[in-house]
């Protein structure tokens, strides 16, 4: 819920690195429950890797991508097509899509500095959705 802090995850990212949330402490943090086979995640992200490209420099912005009910290896098809990413890890449990009650993708998650969650966005990340939801978690 938002007001609540947000749920802390480990996990291992596609290209082998390991993700942290707690470890984005201070800065602002987007985690993105996506999916190859979603029209909607297709749709939404070049919006996110403008805005990475943007805000990551200038505010610290981080964007986390969770793979929901998809494989490995259609999610690098996917990140290799479109030449951009940021870490994106699988759930194969479902533990993290359920400690944020992720219901279908997309789904984004607007965690502030404190690690609060400010801001949900169920469906589609459109460019005035994501002025909204930023301005809740920019520094």
């Amino acid at each position: 819920r938002t007001g609540d802090p947000a749920p802390v995850f480990t996990a291992t990212a596609l290209d082998g690195a390991p993700v942290d949330l707690a470890a984005y402490r201070g800065r602002p943090v987007v985690v993105n429950f996506w999916a190859s086979w979603c029209t909607p995640c297709r749709d939404e992200f070049p919006l996110l890797a403008d805005r990475l490209d943007e805000l990551g420099p200038r505010d610290g912005l981080v964007i986390i991508g969770v793979l929901y009910k998809d494989d490995a290896a259609s999610a690098q098809r996917f990140l290799d097509e479109f030449g951009k990413s940021w870490p994106s890890v699988p759930d194969r449990d479902g533990s993290i899509a359920s400690a944020y009650r992720v219901v279908a993708p997309p789904q984004t998650y607007f965690i502030d500095g404190d690690g609060v969650l400010r801001g949900i966005q169920i469906g589609e990340v459109r460019a005035e959705d994501f002025a909204t939801q930023y301005a809740k978690i920019a520094p």
